[in-house]
């Protein structure tokens, strides 16, 4: 079908006459006696295509008659002026194919707003909704807009493995990847595993990121990013946590904590412009249908300067600001996402960035500061939201990471490779970590995170 048209592009066409082919899933069908209207969607935009089917020709009749909502069809026809107020063109056909029939009364997706629990049991079908086509488009232009930001600021790509021994955020919340049968496991009998007899010889995890392996290259190559899954066997059931995520890492080499903000702060400002001038009538679907003001809280963000400040000044705005929370604020608590917003919403009114964090709540390869206390980690708030990126200047001096490995009790060994990048042309570098399911949510509006991404992975659920 070299000559078939995508809806997107048939709708943009004049209405000059001229014949084209769609091909599609059929949304809605209204029979009538004289003229039937089929409302056809291929997913190449929100809008349908509207194709009309004269009664008069009793060919077209006959094979318009057993098509239903759901079924993929082939039409036929001419590009014309449409009469309707939603559409400006439409086929006039004179060809019609079924190609995959749809029992219409047992079809799941019923013209009706179904909700998005009802929708996650079929995840198989629901790309075939507005919202979650919307979705899908969105999420494919950010994939590409990730790549293109890295790409012109010569950043290499470079593919972290999926399968590690080692935890980067050394939280143990790691899903074993194991070949041994676990009904005969080997040592069962006592308190140790025989890991010698597992396929690596050693426990293996899935990756929960891909950030110390990017350093390796980074410390080579000078800029580099990872972009794909990770994994976290954290037993939440939350609107918030996924089981199985995508996660944007960059890694730069002669980068302290201030060139990290910069870039983080481009990066979501690229993203997002792009994203509003790109995807204009999905944008105004979420605006309109998912949340209100959405699309003008996404351009203040993309047109603001965001704010920078310390942790410790972050606590001392939260408790002069004499709000109460849920969750107390002291110096040396981590921050909740209720004081993120507060802080973002409230007191700066737009984007922060919070530095220099106590080194107790922080990660191991945090560069530490003079003080002891503090570290250069640097999370990205954003109203609406809270954190959306989480990231640090790494620790480059050997002794100290040395020491912090041991002070958290930590394995040695399991970083062996870590370390030596300290004493082989060791230099200062940064990065942060974006989670893209968290992002899309935020900029799509959408409340679970389980309706951003295709096949959500969550504690107990592992369909489809």
């Amino acid at each position: 079908m070299q000559d078939r048209v995508r809806v997107r592009d048939a709708l943009r066409a004049p209405a000059d006459g001229r014949r084209i082919t769609v091909a599609g899933w059929v949304r809605t069908k209204r029979a009538g006696k004289s003229v039937s209207f089929l409302e056809i969607n291929d997913g190449s935009c929100l809008s349908n295509i509207q194709a009309t089917i004269d009664g008069a020709d009793r060919e077209l009749a006959a094979a318009v008659e057993p098509v239903s909502t759901g079924a993929s069809v082939v039409v036929t026809g001419t590009l014309v002026e449409s009469p309707g107020q939603n559409q400006a063109v439409e086929i006039a056909a004179t060809g019609l194919v079924l190609v995959g029939p749809s029992p219409g009364d047992e079809y799941p997706l019923q013209k009706k707003r179904h909700s998005f629990e009802y929708l996650r049991e079929i995840a198989h079908l629901r790309p075939r909704t507005n919202t979650f086509g919307a979705i899908a488009r969105v999420r494919n232009h950010i994939s590409f807009a990730i790549h293109r930001f890295f790409n012109e600021r010569g950043f290499l790509y470079v593919h972290t493995p999926i399968i590690t021994a080692s935890d980067a955020e050394g939280a143990g919340e790691l899903f074993q990847v194991t070949t041994l049968e676990l009904e005969k496991l080997p040592g069962s009998s006592s308190p140790q595993v025989d890991y010698g007899r597992d396929f690596f010889g050693r426990p293996a995890f899935l990756t929960v990121s891909g950030q110390l392996n990017a350093e390796i290259y980074a410390t080579a190559m000078d800029r580099v990013y990872t972009f794909g899954p990770t994994f976290r066997a954290e037993n939440s059931n939350t609107t918030r946590h996924l089981a199985e995520f995508w996660m944007i890492e960059p890694e730069v080499s002669f980068c302290d904590i201030h060139g990290n903000m910069d870039l983080a702060e481009e990066f979501l400002k690229v993203l997002i412009r792009g994203l509003l001038a790109e995807c204009e009538e999905d944008m105004a679907f979420f605006d309109q249908r998912i949340e209100k003001g959405l699309v003008e809280s996404l351009r203040s963000v993309a047109e603001s300067d965001f704010n920078r400040i310390t942790y410790t000044e972050a606590v001392e705005a939260l408790t002069n600001s004499g709000a109460s929370f849920e969750y107390p604020v002291s110096w040396g608590r981590d921050l909740q996402s209720e004081h993120e917003k507060f802080l973002t919403e409230e007191i700066y009114r737009g984007p922060v960035i919070v530095t220099d964090y106590p080194r107790d709540i922080k990660a191991f390869y945090m560069k530490q500061n003079d003080d002891g206390r503090t570290v250069r980690g640097m999370d990205v708030l954003v109203p609406r939201l809270g954190e959306i990126i989480g990231g640090s200047q790494r620790e480059e001096n050997l002794d100290a990471l040395e020491a912090r490995i041991v002070e958290l009790g930590l394995e040695r060994d399991d970083y062996w490779w870590y370390l030596e990048l300290r004493r082989f042309g060791t230099v200062p570098h940064s990065g942060f970590g974006l989670g893209f399911e968290r992002f899309i949510q935020y900029c799509t509006g959408m409340q679970n995170i389980r309706d951003v991404i295709p096949f959500p992975r969550t504690p107990g659920n592992a369909a489809f």
